[in-house]
């Protein structure tokens, strides 16, 4: 009688490195072809990221070179940690920071949950008209260039002919220096931020509201839950992970709060409350030719965003959260 050969008498001989990496390699080309379409939309922004995100990054060496632009990368003489020394006892780092760190604080605590709030109210408006146009005013701002901003603002609190001080003075009250004294600087920074990024900023969340579930709402109601509790039990945990995620981005951004914007507001009696590493990096480079010191400081901040991410991602999964990455 002939013996019954079963398979696991014969077992499949396991593939080694090259032929595991040869099938990964036809699989990843495979998926390619079957959705070309959807790489080839992306690969615009694919080349962006490229050109101007990463290739640039190579020009990085300059921060520890005396860099000469008559010389080269290649030929400038090699500095090491000289630029970063001389950054970290400046007088002007401790200005630096604390300025760039509080303005930062009041984008996380002031800005940050009011597109939220305002997406929430929005999500209640059962007038779909008076939705849609409330949704186009706060947008329009958004589209307007920080000259454009400043400008309006310098029309309204400016000192001599300003809307505001005149109103003061009519009623009775003295002028107020809003755009020089160090004192509304802070305050006059957010209300521009506030106008220009609140209603562009709340797109994101009316989104993931939309996407949540109307059964979990009926059945809320059906338990009794009125609006407020369906907002704080259904609504705010369902956009919970949209929110960790634009937090994690957020915190990544602590050291670059954007140059154009700053720049246009200091000037030389705000300087105290003004001046941020985005700006002394214009200032440092372009009007003094300190090429290699201002990429220095340019490298510190990435180094300190990078890190706040990565500290921020690894808190957010350990609560449970999804992350970035």
């Amino acid at each position: 009688m002939e013996s019954i050969i079963k398979p696991s008498d014969h077992p499949v001989p396991e593939l080694n490195t090259k032929q595991k990496k040869r099938i990964r390699r036809q699989k990843t080309w495979a998926d390619v072809k079957k959705n070309k379409m959807l790489y080839l939309m992306i690969f615009p922004g694919f080349l962006y990221f490229i050109l101007f995100k990463y290739l640039p990054m190579g020009g990085l060496i300059v921060a520890f070179q005396d860099y000469q632009p008559f010389l080269g990368i290649m030929g400038s003489p090699w500095a090491g940690m000289k630029h970063f020394i001389r950054l970290f006892t400046e007088p002007t780092f401790f200005m630096l920071l604390s300025n760039t760190l509080i303005l930062f604080a009041l984008n996380i605590f002031i800005f940050f949950p009011m597109p939220i709030i305002l997406a929430l109210m929005l999500n209640e408006v059962k007038n779909k008209y008076f939705k849609s146009s409330v949704q186009t005013l706060i947008y329009i701002p958004h589209f307007m260039s920080w000259v454009i901003i400043v400008s309006i603002t310098y029309v309204f609190l400016n000192v001599d002919g300003g809307l505001i001080n005149e109103m003061l003075a009519v009623i009775g009250f003295e002028k107020v220096s809003f755009l020089t004294s160090p004192d509304w600087t802070r305050t006059v920074y957010m209300a521009q931020v506030i106008w220009k990024e609140l209603g562009w900023s709340t797109i994101i969340y009316i989104a993931a509201i939309t996407a949540v579930d109307t059964q979990l709402y009926e059945a809320a109601e059906m338990d009794g839950a009125g609006r407020l509790r369906k907002t704080w039990h259904v609504t705010l945990p369902a956009i919970r992970p949209v929110i960790i995620t634009l937090l994690i981005l957020k915190i990544g951004s602590t050291l670059d709060l954007g140059f154009e914007h700053m720049y246009l507001l200091l000037n030389s009696l705000n300087r105290s409350v003004a001046e941020i590493f985005d700006t002394y990096i214009y200032t440092a480079g372009l009007k003094n030719g300190q090429l290699s010191f201002s990429t220095a400081v340019g490298l510190f901040k990435g180094i300190v965003g990078l890190v706040l991410v990565m500290l921020a991602n690894k808190l957010a999964k350990k609560f449970g959260e999804d992350g970035v990455y």
